[in-house]
């Protein structure tokens, strides 16, 4: 995993769990194309609920929720009856796991919510970063 300098900026902060897959495949893309990132472990650093609000409005709280994880699954029905992005909110701070993974936050504020390469090298060619 990329370590970026004290006094440089990260492109992006990269969200997620160490220890998913997914997020091993964000964090071999970004190295692989010399992104610089800060990672925020939602398992030891935890999730504030003004930053999920925020994304929720940015991208939706059903774009963050992950349901086809087992967390998921082994929540009872009536927990998994969210209807809004309060309770939404509510839900993945206390079960972390239920936010998909990764969460990608620009510098600029742009999100992108789970691994896609395309969409990656999309951003990546954007910001004018050469490899």
């Amino acid at each position: 995993m990329q370590d970026t300098a004290p006094d440089t900026p990260p492109a992006v902060t990269c969200y997620g769990i160490r220890n998913c897959d997914t997020m091993k495949k964000a964090f071999a893309w970004l190295d692989e194309h010399g992104v610089a990132y800060r990672f925020h472990d939602y398992k030891k650093s935890g999730i504030d609920s003004a930053t999920l609000h925020a994304w929720s409005k940015a991208v939706g709280w059903k774009t963050l929720i992950n349901t086809r994880g087992t967390t998921w699954r082994k929540l009872p029905p009536e927990r998994q009856a969210i209807d809004t992005q309060s309770a939404a909110v509510q839900l993945m701070q206390e079960f972390p796991s239920l936010i998909r993974r990764p969460v990608l936050e620009t510098a600029g504020g742009q999100l992108l919510v789970g691994f896609d390469p395309t969409l990656y090298a999309s951003f990546h060619a954007s910001t004018g970063a050469s490899e």
